[in-house]
């Protein structure tokens, strides 16, 4: 395995381990298991037999005393390196069906998003140039849009976590290009973007078509955050007249978005069909646009949140649903297929935690809380199993928790987060671009007694994270303690924000 590591990589494995507060070894015993589970049918670029060497070299270390959560957090990296293969120009890039050799781009906002923290660039830069270089003469990727994506958006996330400032920039020209392509295919006169629910990967819901040309929040939200992006981007290129030019577009979206797709009487944000008409139902992609921040805060949008602890909205016994559940179309269109008209999706479930995230933290007096938060995540943790073994499928049924589309073509299906949610939603380490280190944890007080998050690549630093109620478990100090390169940089005696200025 050592040979497809870099030394540089090595060496930060070594780095990491020297500062570190857990012992790798501790952990072998997941991965032991998860091999053990079937037949290794399908070998891309890390067979099994050396995946614990490739998640202890490029992935934190996470331990809690629920032992769902640290099994599913395990669990999601080794199956994420089973999606990792190289391509036939010679790079790395991740797929969405493990039994499909080619990549599907659905799904690559959630790839980077997830990615963010391994610890080689390499995987997600040859991600990116597969998607945004991979056509004829460096143009493109011809299938890059079949699929609505936020890949502008992960982007500048993962460079918010490694400052790899080169990177970013030698590829802004090409998500710029992403950028005026969707506008040429499907910006309309209103200047909201139409596109039909297939195309949004999220085929047959209540709301959907694929003919009818009907405005959705999913792009259009995608788009404000790709433009936010851009602009950030540009600024730290210095072109400033690219970044005033994205701006604008973000800003004009924000304000359509708001006026066009926001139902002020069922006070969710909604489809909008070719007739001018709001669809009637409330379905899960109504949360999107706080997964960007779209909505401002303090003019009351965050109403909307109220619908996800309602079992009449979108709370059911095995997760959140696609749509509303007390909608007469509720799961109508057939099971077995791509429902998005009420099933539970990881897809979906991923942006919503992370959405509702963005909204605890930077919104005043949401009608939510870290509780509600907390509680859809343990739901989504428990939701990943099959025959008592940890499974990531495709869709599952909202009451019995039973996996649809279950076989060959879904098995570990590569379109969503875990890790992420744990790294930057529960633990809450939030990303950002100048020296400070933000730690805002999303676990409620009075939960756990301890945890930690080891190993963290961020900043050119290694970061670990550890909550310790008593001091007794990691034998620190107590409370929430963070460590930079192994020294205490910040403390606080109870589970609240902290921040930190890197040394």
């Amino acid at each position: 395995m050592r040979r497809l590591l870099p030394a540089l990589l090595l060496l930060a494995a070594a780095r990491a381990a020297d500062f570190a507060v857990l012992n790798p070894a501790d952990f072998a015993h997941h991965v032991e298991r998860f091999n053990t589970m079937e037949p290794e049918t399908i070998i891309n670029v890390v067979p099994n037999a050396a995946a614990w060497d490739w998640l202890r070299a490029q992935t934190p270390l996470f331990t809690c005393p629920d032992r769902d959560v640290e099994e599913i957090y395990f669990f999601r990296w080794w199956s994420l390196r089973k999606h990792l293969i190289k391509t036939p120009a010679g790079g790395y890039a991740f797929t969405e069906f493990l039994n499909r050799k080619d990549p599907v781009s659905s799904a690559v906002g959630h790839h980077v998003m997830e990615g963010r923290w391994l610890r080689d660039p390499k995987f997600l830069d040859d991600t990116a140039r597969y998607w945004l270089r991979g056509g004829p003469d460096g143009t493109l990727h011809p299938k890059y849009h079949n699929y609505s994506g936020w890949l502008p958006h992960a982007l500048y996330q993962r460079y918010l976590v490694n400052l790899d400032l080169p990177f970013v920039t030698s590829v802004l020209s090409f998500l710029s290009r992403d950028y005026t392509q969707w506008e040429s295919d499907r910006l309309t006169p209103s200047g909201l973007y139409w596109q039909f629910d297939v195309r949004d990967a999220m085929e047959e819901s209540i709301s959907g078509s694929r003919t009818k040309k009907n405005l959705r929040p999913p792009l259009n939200s995608y788009q404000f955050g790709n433009a936010t992006a851009i602009a950030a981007l540009a600024r730290l290129a210095h072109r400033d007249d690219l970044a005033r030019e994205f701006e604008a577009k973000a800003a004009a979206l924000r304000r359509l978005v708001q006026e066009q797709l926001w139902d002020a009487d069922a006070k969710f944000f909604k489809v909008r069909y070719e007739d001018g008409g709001l669809c009637d139902a409330r379905e899960e992609i109504g949360f999107i646009p706080w997964y960007f921040s779209l909505p401002e805060p303090g003019r009351g949008y965050e109403v909307a949140w109220t619908q996800l602890a309602d079992e009449a909205g979108f709370h059911a016994p095995f997760g959140l649903t696609t749509a509303e559940r007390r909608h007469p179309k509720f799961r109508t269109h057939g099971v077995g297929g791509c429902e998005w008209d009420g099933a539970v999706w990881p897809y979906a479930t991923s942006q919503t935690l992370t959405a509702l995230a963005n909204v605890l933290r930077d919104y005043p007096s949401p009608p939510v809380t870290a509780r509600d938060w907390f509680g859809a995540f343990l739901t989504y943790t428990r939701s990943q199993h099959l025959d008592g073994r940890p499974f990531i499928g495709e869709y599952l049924d909202e009451k019995t928790g039973a996996w649809i589309n279950r076989g060959e073509r879904s098995r570990y299906y590569h379109h969503s987060t875990f890790a992420d949610l744990v790294i930057a939603g529960l633990v809450g380490l939030v990303p950002r671009a100048d020296t400070t280190v933000e730690i805002h944890p999303l676990l409620p007080t009075a939960t756990w007694d301890w945890f930690c998050l080891d190993g963290v690549a961020y900043h050119d630093r290694t970061l670990t994270i550890v909550w310790d109620r008593t001091g007794e478990k990691f034998h620190r100090s107590a409370g929430l303690t963070l460590f930079a390169d192994g020294k205490s940089i910040a403390h606080a005696d109870t589970l609240a924000r902290l921040t930190a200025t890197l040394p």
